[in-house]
């Protein structure tokens, strides 16, 4: 057999993650392409210069309870860039004030009424305090959405107040539309185990206390040069053949293997493969499956998107930030005079972690945009600066000028979990197995963060890995 070729449709971290574990499973012979439509890899991980300093624009952190990002990071030898957050602590901004984030919940649904005294109104406390004298909660293997399950065991508060603003942190979704299931598994799993109702679940689904004199380990994970370090070792280990700049616009079967159609509709070029891994955006992965796994095709195309923008400022040295990490905004939240916040989150850079703080410039992000949601991202840049630096000064007085302001937007950024997404990527996955040399990976299967992207990478790679190593044999 010839030197074999497999190509990586997608140069995203899942696409990168899935280049770098091929080269370790068929060794330095393979040839490995990575071909990736826009002119740097990276996807949603990208480090810019505000100010002078490194600050990630797209995601900042990785879950570090999760191991395979982590585990990522030490098998590239990166483990000394490996950082953790300050310890302060986050807040909230709902019914007009603002809180910390309360402890003794699972993204924010409350395993006791006083986990959330301080967030709810009187009213709310009841309700949830009374929440487990309802009826058992009886999920019988279905998915339901967040914000109906919410609303009917606990009434407004706790969705609006608390889950909205987290889960729109993640996914820049809404409760009302995404799926217990896909988001919140380790509470749809205790009450598939009889909890009955979602305190008692919420209870059972938190993490266990450190033993006495712990530490407790540390939630999320990042790199000091920040995020565009993983891309770059990624790309480096690979040492795969980059095709940046031109779309994949069509994949076919050949008798040999595979065929990829690249570049523009009028001067096409061909490149054959043995095997794919497909690790694109969900209306990508739908149009090259069209013609080879039609319902998986099918199933991607029920996949919505969110999009968003993140503004990143480099404010002068010296301002004087909140002791907090950042605040979540509810839905709702106005100004003094009435006017609705633009921004949906803040993220207080340089309180959060601590090789961004010193006397250089201090690092704020705003993120913009939840899903439906399309006005806020029509304005200029320009526009979106002064509309979250009038958010900024509202929420903690800071009014000073910014030395520098980058916006970065993510058009379509964010898949959506909606009700039965489990069973959407059963499907995709399911008809994906039929056919021989193809894989998927990618944010719209199994988790938006990066070690859920991970985890499709190297499960992608181990299945085309064993194509290959079939038709040697």
């Amino acid at each position: 057999m010839s030197r074999p070729h497999v190509a990586v449709v997608g140069g995203g971290v899942s696409g990168l993650a899935a280049a770098h574990r091929l080269r370790r499973l068929l060794g330095p012979d393979a040839r490995i392409t990575v071909l990736e439509q826009a002119d740097r890899l990276g996807g949603k991980l990208r480090t810019a210069r505000v100010g002078g300093r490194a600050c990630d624009v797209g995601a900042e952190a990785f879950l570090h309870r999760r191991p395979e990002a982590a585990d990522l990071v030490a098998e590239l030898g990166l483990t000394d860039e490996l950082v953790h957050p300050t310890g302060v602590a986050a807040s909230i901004r709902a019914g007009g004030e603002i809180r910390p984030v309360p402890s003794g919940t699972v993204l924010g649904v409350p395993a006791s009424a006083e986990a959330v005294r301080a967030v709810l109104s009187e009213d709310g406390l009841r309700r949830v305090a009374a929440e487990p004298e309802l009826p058992p909660i009886r999920l019988d293997g279905a998915d339901v959405a967040v914000g109906a399950l919410l609303r009917e065991r606990f009434g407004p508060e706790v969705a609006d107040r608390l889950v909205d603003p987290l889960l729109g942190g993640v996914y820049a979704g809404r409760t009302a539309s995404l799926g217990l299931r896909a988001t919140m598994p380790r509470l749809a799993g205790e009450l598939d185990a009889g909890a009955g109702s979602l305190l008692a679940a919420a209870a059972r689904a938190l993490p266990a206390p450190p033993p006495p004199g712990a530490a407790r380990p540390p939630v999320f994970g990042t790199l000091r040069g920040g995020l565009s370090t993983l891309v770059d070792r990624l790309a480096e280990v690979a040492a795969a053949e980059l095709v940046l700049g031109q779309p994949v616009r069509a994949l076919t079967r050949t008798a040999r293997g595979w065929r990829l159609e690249i570049g523009s509709a009028a001067a096409p070029t061909a490149l054959e493969a043995d095997a794919v891994v497909l690790a694109v955006p969900a209306p990508s992965a739908r149009k090259l499956l069209d013609g080879i796994a039609p319902l998986a095709a099918a199933r991607y195309a029920e996949v919505e998107l969110a999009s968003m923008a993140v503004v990143a400022l480099a404010l002068p040295p010296g301002t004087a930030l909140p002791e907090r990490s950042g605040v979540l905004l509810a839905e709702h939240e106005r100004h003094a005079d009435g006017t609705p916040f633009t921004a949906k989150a803040f993220t207080f850079s340089s309180r959060k972690w601590a090789h961004l703080g010193g006397d250089e410039p201090v690092l704020v992000r705003g993120s913009v945009g939840r899903h439906g949601e399309v006005e806020s991202l029509r304005r200029s840049d320009e526009e979106l600066v002064a509309a979250v630096r009038a958010d900024l000064a509202e929420l903690t007085g800071v009014t000073a000028p910014p030395v520098d302001a980058v916006v970065t937007r993510w058009g379509g950024g964010l898949p959506q979990y909606g009700v039965g997404h489990l069973d959407l990527v059963a499907g995709v996955e399911r008809a994906v197995e039929q056919v021989p040399g193809l894989a998927v990976a990618g944010a719209a299967l199994h988790g938006v963060g990066i070690p859920a992207c991970v985890a499709t990478a190297d499960k992608a790679a181990a299945r085309v890995a064993a194509h290959v190593f079939s038709r040697v044999r």
